[in-house]
């Protein structure tokens, strides 16, 4: 079977992409089943979209899923967990500014996750925004993990520190195919 990538690097930062992910969001159906459906059924929906992200990284590993459709489809359902997660059912935090600064990314990731492919030339996306779609998911679960750490440990804490950090680990191996492609494609020309 071909793949798309050929250099060793390539293979390893989508690798270490999908094994995380798939290891997130496996201890998040974990979680799933140890809590019950009725605790955790809005953890049940963002993996249904985290694991159709995981499914689409294969398949453009594999030559399966053309660059276009990849991109597309990983954006609309990275952009529906940011909604879903962080913008109509935020978590409660306990320091409200912490809480503001969180939404507020949120929102800017959002912005930019629809500016990514609205764009009518999308291939000309620079690898410096890409990074900064990565750098500002990756914030936003810093900021989360900060407020974990204020509040009070209860049993749900470990998979919420798990859960967090689904969403940056696919906008990087957004991130890592996308520049992977560009590569190539300036390669063959």
């Amino acid at each position: 079977m071909e793949t798309r990538f050929k250099k060793v690097s390539q293979i390893i930062d989508i690798g270490i992409t999908l094994v995380a992910a798939v290891l997130s969001a496996g201890t998040m159906l974990y979680a799933v089943s140890h809590f019950g459906l009725h605790e955790t059924w809005p953890e049940l929906v963002l993996n249904v979209f985290y694991i159709a992200c995981i499914a689409m990284m294969v398949l453009y590993f594999f030559k399966r899923l053309d660059t276009q459709r990849f991109n597309y489809w990983i954006t609309v359902f990275a952009g529906i967990t940011v909604i879903l997660r962080d913008i109509l059912f935020a978590p409660p935090l306990v320091n409200y500014p912490l809480h503001l600064v969180c939404l507020t990314l949120s929102v800017l990731l959002l912005i930019m996750l629809t500016f990514f492919y609205a764009r009518k030339d999308w291939q000309t996306y620079s690898k410096r925004n890409l990074w900064l779609l990565f750098l500002v998911d990756m914030s936003i679960a810093i900021l989360y993990n900060i407020d974990i750490y204020l509040d009070q440990k209860d049993v749900y804490t470990d998979y919420l520190l798990i859960e967090i950090w689904i969403r940056p680990t696919i906008i990087y191996g957004l991130v890592a195919c996308f520049i992977s492609e560009k590569d190539a494609k300036a390669e063959e020309e």
